[in-house]
């Protein structure tokens, strides 16, 4: 250091740039030359401390006993006056201070404390911010010596006020930030929670059916074998607070050895010289019991034991709070796990990848759900859905939710029908709650995927080249509200899955990010995709550890369903769909999924001529017989691409062509087939009949940019 650092300052100054005299004086003058005195310098953003020779002489310390670390001087600074010093050296750099000062004690090479006394002034840029201290430590025995003894306990008082503060804000402020049993445990293990208690050892149980389980000791190594789980009744320390509620104090060796003869021999080479037993009491009832050993001390004056007893009751409190954290965020997530399906059943045909991520914060558990169902015919269904609401009864609604919307689905209604049945249910449920929900059905054996959607996220397709992109879906309403409002009709969007491509469907939670756009989400979501692995439950880990990254107040689920390579030859696309005769609603929701199908499968400036042909195909077979329609639209490889429709009904009575004349309003329906159908024909079934008619359409490589029905 230069001497504008460690010198006298100018002449008449001291090195803190003050005249001579003033109470913050140059020591050296007041004191004269033989006063030890060092200077250090300590760099902020390296947290190296430079100390001169007569510093080191101070604390007491060689050369090669300090690496340039405040922490290597633990040694000589007990840890009750090192916390109290960093508090006050804190406080200065926070509150814009440019000196401080302090008295505290350091232990000599002999076990002796003696007085020091520090200085230091706080060095800062132009934003203000501390980047060096530049002070001096000199040996303060000679000062307190020479005054009276009424001035020196007037330090100690002070020293003492100021660790008893120290320990109160300290460990309060540690635990405010616990939510866990084990976030109070790791606040008392911490170096930092012993120094706010001033204890060398710790140990903590809790009352669990009539005995005290230990859930803490420390530090390592002073664990007292045969103490891990002790009964109310037996003679420990920690026994006898729990019985009486009241804390227990042991002021010397002899005490604790003839109080605990089963406890002592275990301790002994610990070096414990005293220790307060406390109850931790919530509600009246003990929770627990505290145990804080010291190696330095004996004997507890009155207000040591005030502050200890208004610790115990902030820890207990504490503990508490995270029991009841515990336990209700266990009874949550457990209510959660049971409303969704233990596990996804093997689909042939597919690989399948779900994720769920409760919120991050607080206790609450969402509506989130996923399920997959099994389907006649090589299909299956993907559902993902989210209840309003971040609590018990969001879950227990989804779960009710979720099992209707199985149920319809396993019934054999369309999509279409599957969303707006669950809407009314929902509706009639009346709890003010609504659901979005996305519902896919695919046919696996020729890839062909109806998406309807109410007020839920469009899905993710990644293709087999590793890109991903949203796939744009037309939507109704949310579960519930469509019901309130009478607008139950739900558009059905067709996509052609190819073998390797992945549908990713997902909650907001994944996506959504307090202030930012959910356009954005999804983009980051995609680019995730395109990069994440080609397993699919490696893939899933990834986009969820987003969430897991993040935190956040939202619940996430996620479904991956891959299109197997091997399990897929392609013949084509295939719809199926069962009209009953008087049904209004079920003849539209045929007529949607044949719009949506022909221009998903390309067929390009045929697609009025299919859909005009195929609607009266239905139209004749609901109105010349007695039962229901099955409609069926195929892709036929071959030669030529063709587009194939199937009408069953259970008539066994063949279609006649026949003229219609200028007035009729009828008979034009088989004309119509044979004029625009490539070919057409009929075919005796066993119960009935099927007629049919195919298109020849163009081959068609890439999926049409507008993947909307």
């Amino acid at each position: 250091m230069d001497a504008g650092t460690c010198g006298h300052g100018p002449p008449g100054h001291c090195r803190w740039g003050q005249p001579a005299g003033e109470p913050a004086g140059c020591f050296m003058e007041l004191y004269g030359a033989p006063l030890r005195m060092g200077c250090f310098d300590w760099d902020l953003d390296t947290g190296l401390m430079r100390m001169d020779a007569t510093a080191h002489e101070v604390f007491d310390v060689r050369p090669d006993e300090y690496d340039g670390r405040p922490e290597s001087l633990a040694a000589r600074v007990p840890t009750a006056e090192a916390h109290r010093l960093d508090q006050i050296v804190a406080h200065a750099l926070k509150d814009g201070s440019s000196t401080y000062g302090a008295y505290f004690r350091v232990r000599c090479r002999g076990g002796t404390l003696r007085w020091t006394h520090t200085n230091g002034c706080i060095r800062r840029d132009a934003t203000g911010r501390p980047r060096r201290i530049l002070g001096i430590v000199r040996d303060a025995t000679r000062e307190l010596g020479d005054s009276p003894p009424a001035v020196r306990e007037r330090v100690d008082e002070e020293a003492e006020r100021r660790r008893r503060t120290s320990i109160v804000q300290g460990t309060t402020a540690a635990l405010a930030h616990a939510r866990t049993v084990q976030d109070v445990i790791d606040v008392l293990k911490d170096t930092h929670g012993l120094a706010h208690l001033g204890a060398s050892n710790l140990v903590m149980g809790l009352v669990e059916a009539g005995r005290i389980r230990l859930v803490a000791e420390g530090p390592v190594g002073s664990f007292v074998p045969g103490t891990r789980v002790t009964r109310i009744d037996e003679e420990y320390p920690m026994s006898e607070v729990v019985r009486t509620l009241a804390p227990r104090y042991i002021e010397s060796a002899e005490d604790f050895a003839a109080s605990y003869p089963l406890l002592w021999p275990h301790i002994t080479d610990l070096g414990i010289t005293s220790a307060a037993y406390l109850p931790l009491i919530a509600q009246a009832r003990p929770i627990g019991a505290l145990g804080l050993l010291y190696q330095d001390k004996t004997g507890f004056t009155v207000e040591e034991r005030n502050v200890l007893v208004a610790l115990g009751s902030s820890i207990a409190q504490s503990l508490q709070r995270a029991m009841f954290y515990e336990q209700e965020k266990d009874l949550a997530q457990g209510l959660q796990q049971a409303m969704l399906p233990r596990t996804i059943p093997g689909v042939p045909g597919a690989e399948i990848a779900v994720r769920y991520r409760s919120a991050a914060l607080g206790r609450d558990i969402g509506g989130d759900w996923y399920d997959v169902i099994p389907l006649p015919g090589g299909r299956v269904g993907a559902v993902i859905g989210d209840v309003q609401g971040h609590d018990t009864h969001a879950a227990a609604v989804m779960g009710q939710l979720r099992i209707v919307l199985r149920a319809y689905a396993t019934e054999g209604h369309t999509p279409a029908a599957v969303m707006a049945r669950a809407s009314v249910f929902l509706h009639e449920l009346d709890t003010e709650r609504f659901a979005t929900c996305l519902y896919a059905e695919a046919d696996l054996s020729t890839g062909v995927v109806q998406f309807v959607r109410a007020g839920h996220l469009d899905p993710l397709l990644k293709l087999t080249d590793g890109s991903c992109q949203r796939v744009p879906v037309d939507g109704g309403l949310p579960l519930g509200l469509s019901a309130e409002f009478g607008r139950l009709d739900y558009p059905v969007t067709a996509l052609e899955l190819e073998p390797g491509q992945t549908l990713l469907l997902c909650t907001d939670g994944l996506v959504e990010v307090p202030g930012a756009d959910l356009d954005d989400g999804m983009r980051a979501l995609s680019e995730l995709a395109t990069s994440g692995p080609r397993d699919l439950s490696k893939l899933a880990d990834r986009l969820c550890g987003i969430v897991d990254g993040r935190g956040g107040d939202d619940d996430a689920a996620l479904l991956l369903l891959r299109r197997r390579m091997t399990d897929a030859p392609r013949p084509g696309g295939r719809l199926q769909q069962h009209v009953a005769p008087n049904d209004p609603e079920a003849l539209a929701e045929a007529r949607h999924m044949i719009r949506a199908a022909v221009r998903a499968w390309g067929a390009g400036e045929r697609a009025d001529e299919i859909e005009l042909v195929a609607d009266e195909m239905i139209t004749n077979a609901l109105m010349h017989t007695d039962g229901s329609a099955i409609v069926t639209l195929r892709v036929l490889s071959g030669p030529d691409r063709r587009l194939r429709v199937d009408v069953e009904d259970s008539s066994s009575a063949l279609p006649c062509r026949r003229e219609a004349g200028e007035d009729g309003v009828s008979g034009r329906g088989l004309l119509l087939v044979d004029r625009l159908a490539d070919v057409w024909g009929v075919d005796a079934r066993g119960g009935g009949k099927c007629v049919w008619c195919e298109f020849i359409v163009a081959a068609t490589t890439d999926a049409p940019e507008d993947l909307r029905s």
